[in-house]
């Protein structure tokens, strides 16, 4: 804009007097009010720059000192300590003994509507349709034009489902904040963790039992559970089954001086985060819930309960010659030996006659004094809902404990399988077993059952079976595995047993010269392939799934191979103490 001659002129004038000239125009004089605009202009606009320079000038320190001078602690000790942007979910984290996660919570929102309040029902239907095409329109129509004040559309919507949702601008649709459980590791750990249903209430596995304590408590539920150890189980079964053409299997990781479980699997099994498919067979769990005649792993309890009463020692025989015959039953061997066999052999060739012989001089009242100690008589006392009680005679006569000796006649669940073998070979104490982690120095309350003698003894006993008899296929390169096999005809639902319906089973110790952990494969209904030569007994189809899982496991744990000096767990052992156990470091 130019400025005017006669301003222009004035201006020039006074500049060449040293003095400013009133300027007139239109009768009304101003005099230096010009320059006094411009320099009052000019304060301002250098007050205004200092401004922005001194803003930009500490931002400017700022980054340099967050990401040259101190790039790793972005986040201040008190700025993390007050958390302000934390989102308190509903429910705690559930970990494995790593750290690793399990179980989660996401915050999410839920689409739910008011009808009364909805304008417009036809076209916010379609409007929601199209955004959640598995919604049906027509059913959304139905609850949009129903009386109700509050219904619910949809929950656990994704960010950008609740974007278009909100897009549409429909009065009456609201959302609300909730949160969704998730399980990152799918149907690994299925059945130990559980899972939580719409209102995020646990309804099953440690979910359910600890639901209380995950909505009361901020820090992660740690579980003994390692999943390393859980995938590998998880895996072997699974080859086996697959192998076998099986119907299902079930296995344990247990270390025998703290009763943890490392790992417990059982298949078919289920992803928790799609409940809409589970179905009954998958969502059962066999290894608590499932109770099973448990077959010849039975024998190690009968030759436990005989050695420790004193009633035979290593050097005691008995007659394996021919078939017992008792009312109209017949109890016979599956390779018969046909001659006096003592302990050890009738462990190593899994003799039925011997067993029977032995458990008849044990006693019905020793035999059930005996398991009862173990355990055997009542359900484990683990922290899940699905625990199964074991099924015992209702009168328990001379044939019963004939049978029981070598697994017919009681049933028990796989836990109560793997904590008895535990306390055979740990020195002779029950220990309670658990899913949680237990501290490095927790003291245990636990019950002795057998002498350490008669521990040792077993584990003499176990390791033959794998060096000479029905459980070779369980060795492993660089472990010393000891175990015993196990196949059990299962009960025919029209009475008796099925003689083709078998569940196999090997129950594995290693290192069985300092034993730390137990670990058993069952397979459930296997069938024999060419390379078992038709066989589907315990030897051929478990007992190989122990010998891998072992060889991988291993290293992992930091169990040295039996041909390293200072094989096993040197720097771990258990102290006896008025019957609390602690593990120790020496």
């Amino acid at each position: 804009m130019k400025f005017p001659n006669w301003l222009w002129k004035r201006e020039r004038a006074a500049g060449k007097t040293g003095r400013p000239l009133p300027i007139s125009r239109g009768g009304v004089e101003f005099e230096g009010e010009s320059k006094t605009a411009i320099e009052t202009g000019r304060t301002r606009l250098l007050l205004g720059g200092l401004v922005f320079v001194l803003a930009f000038g500490v931002i400017g320190v700022r980054l340099v000192g967050v990401t040259v001078i101190d790039p790793e602690q972005r986040v201040r000790p008190a700025a993390r300590a007050a958390k302000p942007f934390e989102v308190r979910m509903e429910r705690a984290d559930i970990v494995d003994r790593n750290g690793l996660i399990l179980a989660t919570s996401l915050p999410t929102v839920s689409l739910f509507a008011n009808p009364k309040k909805v304008s417009d029902p036809k076209g916010a239907a379609a409007g929601i349709h199209r955004v959640l095409p598995e919604l049906a329109e027509a059913e959304v129509l139905d609850k949009l034009t129903s009386d109700k004040s509050f219904v619910y559309l949809k929950r656990n919507l994704t960010p950008g489902q609740h974007y278009e949702i909100n897009r549409l601008g429909q009065p009456g649709l609201n959302f609300e904040s909730s949160e969704r459980r998730v399980y990152p590791q799918g149907p690994l750990v299925a059945h130990v963790v559980g899972l939580s249903d719409l209102d995020n209430k646990g309804i099953a596995g440690i979910e359910k039992t600890f639901d209380e304590n995950l909505r009361q408590q901020a820090e992660p539920l740690r579980l003994s559970i390692d999943l390393r150890v859980q995938e590998t189980l998880r895996s072997e079964l699974a080859n086996a089954m697959f192998k076998s053409s099986a119907i299902g299997a079930t296995g344990m990781v247990m270390d025998v001086l703290t009763g943890e479980l490392l790992a417990m699997v059982s298949l078919p099994d289920f992803d928790p985060n799609l409940p809409a498919t589970h179905l009954p067979e998958a969502m059962f769990n066999r290894a608590t819930l499932g109770s099973y005649e448990m077959g010849s792993t039975f024998k190690l309890f009968t030759a436990a309960g005989a050695l420790d009463a004193g009633v035979a020692n290593m050097g005691s025989t008995y007659d394996a010659r021919a078939p017992i015959k008792i009312s109209r039953f017949e109890i016979k061997d599956y390779h018969p030996m046909n001659k006096f066999l003592s302990i050890e052999e009738i462990i190593v060739h899994s003799s039925n006659i011997g067993a029977a012989r032995m458990a008849l001089d044990l006693g019905t009242a020793g035999q059930k004094a005996f398991l009862s100690r173990l355990g055997m008589l009542k359900p484990v006392a683990l922290e899940l809902p699905e625990l199964g009680a074991p099924q015992v005679p209702q009168v328990w006569r001379e044939i019963n404990t004939m049978t029981i000796s070598y697994g017919h006649g009681l049933s028990v669940t796989p836990v109560h399988l793997a904590s008895g073998v535990s306390a055979l070979v740990n020195g002779g104490a029950r220990v309670p077993v658990t899913l949680l982690k237990r501290g490095e120095d927790e003291s245990i309350e636990v019950e002795r059952v057998l002498s350490p003698k008669t521990s040792e003894a077993m584990r003499k006993l176990m390791r033959a079976v794998v060096e000479s008899g029905t459980g070779s296929k369980a060795d492993s390169n660089g472990y010393d595995v000891g175990g015993k096999t196990g196949t059990a005809e299962k009960l025919s639902v029209h009475g008796g047993y099925a003689k083709k319906a078998l569940l196999s089973s090997f129950v594995g110790v290693f290192p069985i010269e300092r034993p730390r952990y137990v670990v058993l494969a069952m397979i459930d209904e296997p069938k024999g392939t060419k390379e078992t030569f038709g066989y589907a007994t315990g030897g051929w189809v478990a007992a190989p799934v122990v010998s891998k899982v072992v060889g991988r496991i291993g290293p992992l744990l930091g169990v040295a191979p039996s041909f390293e000096p200072g094989a096993g767990l040197p720097g771990r052992q258990a102290s006896w103490s008025t019957g609390v156990r602690k593990v120790a470091s020496n």
